[in-house]
């Protein structure tokens, strides 16, 4: 009598459930990259390679980061941190102010929308927020992608004076002294 075949175990990625021999396809495969590192070396060696020059890479920058090296004056050493901060394109990223700013957007000479933006530099999430805001002036408001490509809350209505005492309220951690209009194209303070 012949053997009985034995079934085969698949072993699965517990970050996009795919089999390990096709995680590179997956939507998430730079997630996938420590598990299968760790797990399933053999079938990306390209990855351990890759892994093992970031580790040096990041000790040399730890190293030149704290000024460990040979000969570094402090003027030297401030420049290196300089330019570390600076992105690819050699531009220096800009922090964003934890500011709100209330827009009020006519359209067809009749209706309003009041744009809200900065909301979540506050740590409030946008989806919660428009739904308070939907409920308490009784209107639509949904999160829109704005023009720069930063999520805005959108609420239909000439709501721009009112929304500041709402928000005030709602969020504590949110001052009015950040909340501003904007006005004829101006920033104006809303306090």
């Amino acid at each position: 009598m012949a053997e009985k075949p034995q079934p085969i175990r698949v072993i699965y990625c517990p970050i996009c459930s795919l089999p390990p021999e096709y995680c590179e396809f997956g939507s998430d495969f730079d997630r996938c990259k420590p598990w299968l590192i760790q797990n399933v070396p053999h079938l990306y060696p390209d990855l351990l390679k890759e892994a093992n020059e970031k580790d040096t890479d990041n000790i040399a920058d730890k190293l030149q980061s704290t000024g460990i090296s040979s000969g570094t004056s402090a003027a030297t050493s401030a420049s290196k941190q300089e330019v570390v901060k600076r992105l690819p394109g050699g531009k220096i990223k800009k922090k964003d102010r934890q500011e709100v700013v209330i827009e009020k957007v006519i359209r067809n000479k009749r209706k309003c929308i009041t744009t809200v933006k900065g909301l979540e530099l506050f740590g409030i999430k946008l989806s919660d927020a428009s739904k308070k805001l939907g409920k308490k002036f009784a209107t639509g408001a949904s999160v829109v992608k704005g023009p720069t490509e930063k999520d805005q809350i959108d609420v239909q209505g000439d709501i721009a004076y009112d929304i500041v005492e709402f928000i005030t309220d709602t969020w504590p951690d949110v001052p009015e002294a950040a909340i501003f209009f904007i006005e004829d194209g101006r920033k104006v303070p809303a306090a």
